[in-house]
C-alpha cells in the first residue's frame, strides 16, 4: 500500500494530484512549516477530489508555539487573496485554521496541539485510503459520485459503507481494520 502521506506519491498520481504536488512546491509551504511537521490530508492524496477540492495542510502546534505559528502564517501568506487566520475548535480542542487561494487551490492550514498523523483528517484519510484499496475502482468511483452530489467526503464513505452515526465518528472505528478484513466487510454498492 502506498503512503498517502507522502507527497512524491502525487507525482504519479493523476492530474490533480500532479498539479496539487506543484502547487505545494512552488507555495513551499511544507518546507515552511517543517518545525510543525505537515501532512497533506484530504481527498487530493486518495484520488477522489472534486474540482473544489482543496489543499488541507494539518499541523502539530503546541500551546508554546502558538504565537509563532501564527507569525509564520502571516509572514508568508499575508498577502496570498482570501487570507484568513482564526481560531476555533475541532474535536473539542482549540485549532488555528489560516486560509488562503494559491494558484488553482484553496489551501487550508490547520493547527492543534497534537502530533499531525494522530489528528482526525489524517486519521479519516488512511481510513479511506484502506477502503479504496479494499473497494478498488468500484469503490472510489461510488465515493467520487457522492461528493460531486455535495455530499462531503466522510458521509459519503459511511453512506457506502452502511455505517449509523456519527460518520465522523464510525469511520474511526474502522481505524485498526486492515484492507483485508475490510474487503470481507464491505457491502455491495448501490
Amino acid at each position: 500500500m502506498r503512503d498517502c502521506t507522502d507527497l512524491a506519491t502525487l507525482l504519479t498520481g493523476d492530474a490533480r494530484q500532479q498539479q496539487a504536488y506543484h502547487t505545494l512546491q512552488a507555495l513551499g509551504i511544507m518546507a515552511t512549516l517543517q518545525a510543525f511537521d505537515p501532512v497533506l490530508a484530504g481527498t487530493i492524496p486518495l484520488s477522489i477530489a472534486t474540482p473544489a477540492s482543496d489543499l488541507d495542510v494539518i499541523c502539530a502546534v503546541f500551546p508554546k508555539q502558538e504565537q509563532a505559528f501564527r507569525a509564520l502564517l502571516h509572514t508568508h501568506y499575508a498577502d496570498l487573496p482570501g487570507f484568513v487566520l482564526r481560531e476555533t475548535v475541532g474535536q473539542g480542542q482549540p485549532a488555528i485554521v489560516c486560509n488562503f487561494q494559491y494558484q488553482a487551490f484553496a489551501v487550508e492550514v490547520f493547527g492543534q496541539a497534537c502530533p499531525s498523523r494522530q489528528q482526525y483528517a489524517v486519521r479519516h484519510m488512511l481510513v479511506e485510503q484502506r477502503v479504496l484499496e479494499a473497494g478498488g475502482e468500484p469503490w472510489r468511483a461510488a465515493v467520487q459520485q457522492l461528493k460531486q452530489q455535495g455530499i462531503k467526503t466522510e458521509p459519503a464513505f459511511a453512506t457506502l459503507l452502511q455505517l449509523p452515526g456519527n460518520p465522523y465518528d464510525a469511520l474511526l472505528a474502522l481505524e485498526h481494520y486492515t484492507v483485508a478484513e475490510l474487503q470481507a466487510r464491505l457491502p455491495p454498492l448501490p
